[in-house]
């Protein structure tokens, strides 16, 4: 399913000759969490060094970046969506600032959803912001209490103020702080390279670099490192945990432990529920790479159908496809997959998904299929309807741009073109994963754990407040 985005990757290293280096071999592992810009920001000791771009991890960075300009032990880094707003190289991150005699840079994912009121706060007593990342308003909000206060106090009194997902890298000198926010929307973990500590999003930058993965840090707990030394902290009273369930669905890598989860295995579970809640006669099942492959992978495997990969992806489709038209749009859908012809014709097919948001790639999709003369085509889905938007970090910030929010699921299989359609329910969604009750729903049941509107009251009636652009 290529038409949802989430919004960034964290990695950060603590201690090694070569911080930079390994950062980038942590980014490069985690391209698929953001793909419009990058950024690495490394300390020597001394200096502060920065180096971010548009583009993927290996166009922004070159040897020249990782071998002399970005030196030093510590480094953090960070790949970008963009789920609101304009993609441009002064949101890119990480957000680095110099306040007295620190340098203090901060990596963000996660949408904060007061961030125009304290934004006009912040203003009101004399703030400049440089960007309209909601990132920025932690890093004024830092600095405004570091007078008096340590560093780590400071993040705290921060976190206390913001409202929404956030889970957070900082890098102020010769310290490195690690904060996920007390709901525990957004992932990050703890790992282990001999005697350097590493944090990422994702488990698979720990493999690529052979690091050690030790555990997740918890909702509304802060790690400090510094000298090599390693503190834990509780930011805030225990709350109710609202992890994101569509980093286990589709986001994170399959190959990740996301939240002490194992990606694949979740995914394959739900494919599992779905073959028992919708059986169909079929010929087949098959999946559109790579989104529903493990899905689909449960669905054969419980259904006793047989798994043909009838679909086949262009892996070397560029990350960006100019779509001036509609025309052109239908290419660019038919350019990343094309079907095996000889596998279609006459036959009954079940096509697996992950999720349906819009509905208009996979009615392309299921068009072609059709014109191949596949006799009948059913689709499950492994994911409930969407039927609210996200306001934490996922790009369907309308619930005017969701198909399932406006028409029931027999009008959308209509739509699409398929012969029968059957989203995974709520409950058996949680069946397939070990801690139900920690999983946020929101965008199934409207059941916001974090008010969405939070901070707007007061700015309602003014005109047009700054737009500001979520990190993910």
């Amino acid at each position: 399913m290529s038409e949802i985005k989430e919004a960034c990757g964290l990695f950060g290293i603590y201690g090694h000759p070569e911080a930079a280096r390994m950062c980038y071999f942590g980014l490069y592992a985690m391209q698929h969490r953001g793909q419009e810009s990058a950024g690495i920001v490394s300390w020597d000791g001394s200096k502060i060094r920065e180096q971010r771009g548009m583009g993927l991890v290996a166009d922004v960075f070159n040897e020249r970046h990782l071998g002399k300009e970005l030196k030093g032990n510590i480094a953090i880094g960070h790949i970008r969506y963009s789920t609101t707003g304009a993609s441009l190289i002064r949101n890119a991150q990480p957000f680095l600032v110099r306040f007295k005699d620190l340098g203090i840079a901060i990596a963000h994912n996660g949408n904060l959803v007061n961030t125009l009121e304290l934004r006009r706060e912040l203003e009101d007593e004399g703030s400049i912001f440089q960007s309209t990342v909601d990132s920025e308003v932690l890093v004024h909000l830092i600095a405004k209490n570091l007078n008096g206060k340590s560093l780590e106090e400071a993040v705290i009194a921060a976190c206390n103020r913001v409202q929404g997902a956030y889970s957070l890298l900082i890098q102020a000198n010769n310290k490195m702080i690690a904060v996920r926010d007390p709901h525990g929307f957004k992932p990050l973990a703890l790992g282990r390279l001999a005697d350097n500590y590493v944090f990422a999003s994702e488990t698979c930058a720990f493999d690529l670099i052979e690091a050690e993965y030790i555990r997740p840090l918890q909702p509304g707990e802060m790690v400090v490192v510094e000298n090599g030394r390693l503190t834990s902290y509780r930011i805030a009273e225990p709350t109710r945990v609202s992890q994101c369930i569509f980093e286990l669905i589709y986001f994170a890598r399959p190959d990740s432990v996301v939240f002490g989860e194992v990606v694949y295995e979740r995914r394959k579970r739900m494919g599992e529920v779905l073959a028992l809640e919708a059986p169909q006669d079929a010929d087949f099942v098959m999946p559109f790479p790579d989104s529903g492959n493990y899905a689909a992978i449960g669905y054969s495997r419980q259904s006793g159908l047989p798994l043909e990969l009838a679909m086949i992806r262009n892996h070397y489709v560029g990350r960006t496809f100019i779509n001036p038209s509609q025309d052109m749009r239908d290419f660019g859908t038919r350019v990343k997959l094309n079907p095996v012809r000889s596998m279609i014709k006459n036959k009954r097919v079940l096509i697996v998904e992950d999720s349906i948001v819009r509905g208009t790639t996979i009615r392309t999709r299921v068009k072609k299929l059709r014109e191949l003369g596949a006799r009948e085509i059913h689709m499950r889905v492994s994911c409930p309807p969407i039927r609210f938007p996200c306001f934490f970090g996922i790009d369907f910030s309308s619930k005017g741009e969701l198909i399932a929010a406006h028409h029931a699921e027999e009008d959308i299989a209509r739509f699409i073109g398929l012969d029968s359609l059957h989203y995974l329910s709520v409950e058996g969604l949680l069946t397939a994963v070990s801690e139900p009750k920690d999983y946020c729903l929101a965008c199934f049941t409207g059941d916001y754990v974090v008010d969405p509107c939070a901070g707007l009251s007061k700015l309602c009636l003014e005109e047009k407040p700054v737009k500001t652009t979520g990190t993910g």
